[in-house]
């Protein structure tokens, strides 16, 4: 069995000790079932808390890596997924494709 990462600072290098698993890096103690109670909550530009399934919109013009192209403020972006990183919304953009966007660019519609 792994042990999860550091809810704090992610650190991998957590360890059992007695119920608590605790963090050398950050000296975080924490249980599993604290884990499982924990969910991670995403929210848009605005505050406003994101679910899988919901429709957002585009507040600024995002270039596209390795493109010459832009996504224009104001795209919808309908039926986003959430998902763990950095960019935490993989989704599909209307004439882009599939990709995926941070939070603090979209707001929800």
């Amino acid at each position: 069995m792994s042990l999860p990462k550091c809810p704090k600072c992610s650190s991998e290098y957590v360890y059992e000790d007695g119920n608590l698993l605790v963090c050398p890096e950050c000296a975080y103690e924490f249980s599993a079932n604290d884990l499982d109670e924990q969910e991670r909550i995403i929210k848009d530009a605005n505050g406003n808390v994101l679910s899988d399934g919901d429709t957002v919109s585009v507040i600024k013009d995002l270039k596209i890596k390795g493109s010459q192209s832009v996504v224009k403020v104001g795209t919808k972006v309908k039926n986003i997924r959430l998902c763990d990183g950095d960019h935490d919304i993989d989704c599909k953009i209307p004439n882009f494709g599939g990709m995926k966007l941070k939070s603090e660019f979209v707001k929800k519609v």
